[in-house]
């Protein structure tokens, strides 16, 4: 039997949207995290609070598939942008993932993790396509989902979609200077946050599916801070209930790796 869908969040806001549409939710109580088991849009599923940072991630990753036997784990959260036209409102499903603080050179070369051989990690082909799919749905009617005085004060009248390199670190990136810092070193990276690199690597290592959706909640510059943990509460959370949301209710199989 197929195992269940892991959803993990980047921040309580968007659990607790999350857990609020499980009908069912159960917790379960492991290396001091809360995962909650249950169902979403007739999916099982496992939800649970990352945490902040890359070995907090990977630590998450690792019970989620040795304790529940997950099939596939699919990060949401927000990131802040780091390429031109990537703005506040756009989402960024990740292709191929990096941490960018990651340097054993000269053993080995820059960003590589040692004895594996990748730096960039991909995500899963089929499950990126299908979230890619809904995303696109969801963005093309902010007001919708989101109200008119909320998409007035973030400005979000035309999200828009981007596919491709998502950068990982152990720092919350939120200077100018660290930005172009990153867009001379990474010029292809389109966002920059905290852990789906570290989910990544596990999720290669075990050979699982992984998939990555993120919210740009800011330019990564010294505006970063600002309204954060509104946008997240009125926008990214919202974001997040609905894509997973349309994504597991179009689940009609287990999900396979790309």
């Amino acid at each position: 039997m197929a195992g269940p869908v892991a959803i993990v969040a980047a921040m309580q806001e968007e659990l607790g949207a999350l857990l609020a549409a499980m009908p069912d939710e159960q917790r379960v109580r492991v290396a001091g995290r809360d995962f909650w088991v249950g169902h979403l849009h007739g999916q099982a599923v496992v939800a649970v609070l990352s945490r902040i940072g890359k070995v907090a991630a990977a630590t998450t990753a690792t019970v989620l598939l040795e304790r529940f036997g997950v099939r596939a784990i699919v990060f949401t959260g927000v990131a802040g942008g780091l390429a031109p036209g990537v703005r506040v409102g756009d989402v960024v499903v990740a292709t191929k993932l990096l941490q960018h603080d990651l340097d054993a050179s000269p053993i080995f070369p820059k960003y590589e993790v040692p004895l594996t051989g990748h730096a960039r990690f991909a995500a899963d082909t089929a499950i990126s396509d299908a979230l890619a799919a809904v995303v696109a749905g969801v963005l093309r009617d902010p007001v919708a989902l989101l109200g008119q005085a909320v998409v007035d004060d973030f400005g979000l009248h035309a999200p828009r979609l981007h596919r491709g390199l998502l950068v990982s670190g152990d720092r919350f990136v939120s200077t100018a200077a660290e930005s172009a810092a990153l867009r001379r070193d990474l010029p292809d990276a389109l966002a920059v946050e905290m852990e789906g690199a570290a989910v990544a690597q596990v999720c290669h290592d075990y050979r699982v599916p992984f998939a990555a959706v993120r919210t740009i909640s800011d330019r990564a510059d010294d505006a970063a801070h600002a309204d954060f943990l509104r946008f997240v509460a009125v926008v990214a959370s919202r974001y997040s209930l609905a894509v997973i949301g349309a994504w597991l209710a179009g689940l009609s199989s287990p999900a396979r790796s790309g």
